[in-house]
């Protein structure tokens, strides 16, 4: 029997490796809120199982569905990265999540409505926080991966970066 394309789901929008096998990041699976799709959701859901992802991380300000994650075999954790300033614990425990999960073989799948300056942000300050760069390396690292500038709003939340481990 022939398989579809379609019976391994379908690759999240703006999807992009940051450590290949650990660590990646995409659009929410099924889209921003604006023009989320249940059936996309699934879709790219059963994309990251058939990749081998196990988590998902979540930076949305209010709760994604769960129980679609759970329903895919994906553990979740969510830490609601608001627009204000002082996101320093959310961040603090976010970086710690993601270094517990990398350490115990985990790979794992960060998500906002889109992929924003603000999630590039997280990455670069992921990136100093478990001290793999410095605040300009990071920048440099995380504009060349994701083949774009980080503009104010991201450089502006790694100006109050948790202390490092």
């Amino acid at each position: 029997m022939v398989k579809s394309k379609w019976a391994v789901g379908i690759e999240p929008r703006g999807f992009t490796w940051v450590y290949r096998g650990r660590l990646a990041v995409a659009e929410r699976p099924g889209g921003s809120t604006a023009v989320h799709r249940r059936v996309r959701r699934d879709e790219e859901l059963l994309w990251l199982q058939h990749q081998g992802f196990t988590r998902i991380v979540s930076l949305l300000p209010v709760w994604p569905s769960v129980a679609a994650y759970e329903e895919h075999g994906l553990s979740s954790a969510h830490y609601a990265l608001r627009a204000s300033a002082g996101q320093r614990d959310v961040l603090a425990s976010c970086y710690r999540d993601l270094a517990d999960a990398a350490s115990a073989g985990e790979v794992t799948l960060l998500h906002s409505d889109d992929v924003s300056d603000r999630i590039l942000a997280v990455v670069a300050g992921y990136l100093v926080w478990g001290g793999s760069a410095t605040v300009p390396t990071a920048i440099a690292l995380v504009e060349r991966l994701f083949r774009r500038s980080l503009g104010p709003d991201g450089r502006a939340l790694l100006t109050d970066l948790p202390e490092a481990p």
